[in-house]
């Protein structure tokens, strides 16, 4: 009967109308609509997609230098913000990173002046903050990025605003709380608003804040030096193909400039450049293969020299296929520091940041936000169900058959399972992360689903150290999209 069950599910599987086919890359700009005001006025805070698609928007500064301490949601289905509850502590340029057990890990920033060596978590079925271990070293406009092993690397930044050297790099681990040395830089100097590290396709990181740039191995728990970048950026994104792109910044004034990375010959290369000069922008990645650069700080400049020209409004598409900026239209504020998060169904909220007009003329805080819309939408990704429904027992199958990991023949520790999913994009080399129970899954590979269009089949070893049981929780993450939750049986 087992075996009959699974058979019809997978005919049903291969005859469904998934989504998630081959993306054609769009040549036309989309549009911006705002969305109404924030709870608070804010810049240099966080951003984080829940499971759930809500955005959780921590901290920042507020009109006057003033730190908040104040957390607040965004439900894309209502269109609306709402306020959450406070922090323990008030902070600013702090990291912001969802864990594989759906908690977020708020770390570091600045409070006031100095940098913050505290830490803390927020629990999504509580709605509550508590706190966790403490960095070694204080910090603020680092980056966080979640590891395929499971522990979250914290790179770059400074101790206080005056800019002493650059602290070391350190490893949160989730099942302990507590933070822990990674190896040392190869290198000097550092950043404060760091461009942020990016997990390439085979497992390690790059950092560029470091001069010259950086790969951190996990494996080896070790950086090595890769070369110097051409300019100094401001913020980075994830290319399809697995290269990095890199655009604007700031060294001798604000940069229009834009450079790949490619991890197949660790070489950095110059691509077109962007229409502004701009620092303090955002660029993110969306699921057409397009990034969206939005706002940011410019300057003008002449033979004499370059002068402040305040916030932009205006926002550019970069098409790999090109390598060319295209004009994606204006935003209805002009602003930077801001934050740019692209949601389940494909659009981005762009939120809050601060708006200056030029020398002499200097504004605050926005709590104004924004969406912007491609012009074709593409859902995020998707966990299958039995059911349908999105929940319950997943289509997670003991590898290389058609017999469900269901609690009346549940998966081992250590074994490998076949997670079914749509929302991967076809040609892509960037690899899912997959969570069961708590816990990072190691993704053994992925391929598609013969006769079912956008449909996917990861395969991952269970990890150890899960509680086991008849439900335990399967989550997917595709370019910080999370899925829907699943369960499979796990003895």
């Amino acid at each position: 009967m087992k075996k009959r069950i699974c058979a019809l599910f997978l005919a049903l599987l291969v005859s469904a109308p998934f989504g998630g086919a081959t993306i054609a890359i769009a040549q036309s700009s989309g549009t911006f609509t705002p969305v109404g005001n924030m709870t608070a006025s804010r810049a240099q805070h966080s951003a984080t997609l829940l499971p759930d698609g809500r955005v959780l928007i921590a901290g920042g500064s507020s009109s006057g230098s003033s730190m908040l301490a104040s957390t607040e949601f965004y439900d894309p289905n209502a269109g609306t913000f709402r306020a959450g509850a406070s922090m323990i502590t008030a902070r600013r340029m702090h990291t912001a990173t969802l864990l594989p057990d759906d908690r977020v890990l708020l770390v570091g920033g600045y409070g006031s002046r100095d940098a913050l060596a505290n830490a803390e978590l927020f629990d999504p079925v509580t709605g509550t903050f508590s706190a966790t271990g403490n960095l070694i070293d204080a910090r603020g406009g680092h980056t966080a990025l979640l590891l395929s092993t499971g522990k979250v690397l914290i790179v770059g930044g400074y101790g206080t605003n005056t800019f002493p050297d650059v602290a070391p790099a350190e490893l949160y681990d989730p099942a302990s709380g507590t933070f822990a040395s990674a190896g040392p830089y190869v290198g000097r100097g550092g950043c404060d608003f760091c461009a942020p590290s990016i997990l390439l396709s085979d497992g390690t990181v790059l950092f560029p804040g470091q001069y010259p740039a950086q790969l951190y191995d996990p494996a080896r728990d070790a950086f090595s030096p890769i070369g110097m970048m051409i300019h100094d950026p401001s913020t980075a994104a994830p290319l399809r193909n697995g290269q990095v792109l890199f655009a604007g910044g700031e060294s001798v004034g604000r940069s229009a400039d834009a450079e790949l990375y490619s991890p197949a010959t660790r070489t950095f290369v110059s691509t077109g450049s962007m229409a502004s000069r701009r620092v303090w922008h955002t660029l993110s990645l969306l699921p057409n293969g397009m990034v969206l650069a939005a706002g940011g700080e410019t300057d003008s400049c002449s033979g004499s020299g370059c002068w402040f020209a305040g916030s932009l409004a205006t926002a550019e598409l970069y098409d790999p296929s090109a390598g060319v900026f295209l004009p994606a239209g204006s935003m209805a504020a002009a602003r930077e520091t801001h934050t740019s998060t692209v949601l389940t169904d494909g659009r981005v909220l762009v939120a809050g940041g601060v708006s200056y007009g030029g020398i002499g003329i200097f504004g605050g805080s926005l709590g104004s936000a924004e969406l912007y819309s491609p012009d074709v939408l593409v859902a995020g990704p998707a966990l299958v169900s039995v059911s349908g429904n999105g929940g319950g027992q997943g289509a997670v199958f003991h590898a290389g058959t058609t017999h469900l990991a269901a609690p009346d023949d549940p998966a081992a520790v250590g074994e490998s399972v076949d997670v079914y999913c749509t929302g991967l994009t076809t040609g892509s080399v960037i690899p899912p992360q997959i969570a069961i129970g708590g816990r990072m899954a190691a993704v053994l590979g992925v391929s598609t689903v013969p006769g079912a269009a956008g449909v996917n089949q990861v395969r991952v070893r269970v990890p150890s150290g899960i509680a086991p049981g008849p439900s335990v929780r399967v989550r997917l993450t595709y370019v910080d999209r999370p899925s829907n939750t699943v369960t499979m049986a796990v003895r």
